[in-house]
């Protein structure tokens, strides 16, 4: 069974963010997202974060504060676009998939092999890039390849009671039988494929 590059991966899904955040005005800022309690310039925020945390951890740093919710300044989405090639730089450097990534927000020590870290950092901007294209009113497509290797991942996402703890990433599943992957990815990570419906 091949290796699957989930580096190439993460790079489609993050690209997408970049594309769809563009697009944003200072009006849009204050729009919900189908990420529950945050707007529009919330989620930014937290992906900004996380690009900046997973790219620390990439370079084998562990320090708990790379991970504290960032502000993005006066221009937000200029930020947000920022953060994003920060971590595309950093993963696209030699090794990344087979080092250790630390990641702190898993929990003290909370260890990962790099390209099962890189997966995660996938599966959420495959998730977040929809969630952004859902607050502006637009849409946000993949490659077949990329949707599987998605639902891949997503499949492996543990459900139930887990879903309940404060400061999980993603709220209860979703029953969800359409043909459309990308729909059952969100379903099965608690989005609404509808929303705001």
């Amino acid at each position: 069974m091949p290796t699957i590059d989930y580096i190439a991966l993460d790079a489609e899904a993050v690209r997408a963010s970049i594309e769809i955040a563009g697009t944003a005005t200072t009006a849009d800022l204050a729009r919900p997202t189908p990420c529950r309690v945050w707007t529009l310039y919330g989620l930014l925020a937290h992906m900004a974060t996380q690009h900046y945390g997973f790219a620390a951890a990439s370079r084998g740093e562990s320090d708990p504060a790379i991970w504290k919710l960032r502000d993005l300044g006066a221009d937000p989405v200029k930020a947000y676009i920022e953060s994003a090639e920060h971590v595309l730089d950093a993963f696209a450097q030699p090794g990344v998939a087979d080092r250790t990534f630390t990641l702190a927000e898993f929990g003290p020590d909370a260890s990962f092999p790099g390209s099962q870290a890189v997966s995660f950092h996938f599966i959420d901007y495959v998730v977040h890039s929809w969630d952004v294209a859902a607050a502006l009113g637009i849409t946000v497509t993949f490659t077949p390849e990329t949707l599987e290797a998605a639902e891949t991942v997503a499949e492996v996402v543990p459900a139930g009671d887990i879903r309940s703890a404060p400061g999980t990433p993603f709220a209860h599943d979703i029953p969800w039988s359409g043909p459309d992957p990308l729909d059952r990815i969100l379903a099965h990570l608690g989005r609404n494929p509808n929303w705001p419906k």
